[in-house]
């Protein structure tokens, strides 16, 4: 077993990996860092799905997937229909018990799709906010990734409505969106 400030900073780079394989839209390596069961030395021919080692993801807005067929055919769908993405990670937090870590971050995403009009390079970018936890397992050939969640960041308005006490764009009557 590796000292535990060893462990830290193999998850990080093993974090920091899957981030700039996104940004490339390089989906062999994003499926490369995601567990498989054989990476927990399960027979992945007689896998029951509800075994230790079944990945989940949830992207901000979507719900809960499970299992590599889900997983990966959702980072090819953001791959085909995002021409750029960059991640600017902020608030790291990386804590390592055992075999299993936990990756606390702030995503700050620029991202554009398509060109709107022929011969332009690429359209509109757009920043996004979002919060995310990484759960990854140590196996023998390096931390992978267990499971992704991604929740959006409501961002404060400088609205008259919000300075009667509403916090995040919510009624401070009810604390519905408003």
């Amino acid at each position: 077993m590796s000292a535990p400030h060893t462990d830290v900073e193999q998850v990080e780079a093993a974090n920091t990996a899957f981030y700039e394989a996104l940004e490339r839209g390089d989906f062999e390596e994003v499926s490369s860092l995601w567990l498989t069961p054989a990476d927990l030395g399960v027979d992945e021919e007689y896998h029951d799905p509800a075994d230790t080692g079944v990945i989940s993801c949830v992207h901000p807005g979507w719900p809960v997937l499970t299992g590599r067929g889900e997983v990966l055919r959702s980072y090819a769908l953001i791959m085909a229909n995002t021409d750029y993405i960059q991640f600017f990670l902020t608030d790291v937090h990386v804590s390592v018990t055992g075999d299993t870590a936990l990756v606390t971050c702030t995503e700050n995403i620029l991202s554009g799709g398509p060109a709107p009009e022929e011969g332009a390079e690429l359209g509109p970018l757009v920043g996004q906010l979002v919060v995310a936890t990484n759960v990854f397992r140590r196996t023998p050939s390096g931390w992978k990734l267990w499971s992704h969640h991604a929740s959006p960041v409501l961002a404060e308005t400088d609205d008259s409505d919000d300075s009667e006490g509403g916090v995040n764009g919510t009624d401070p009557d009810d604390g519905t969106l408003a």
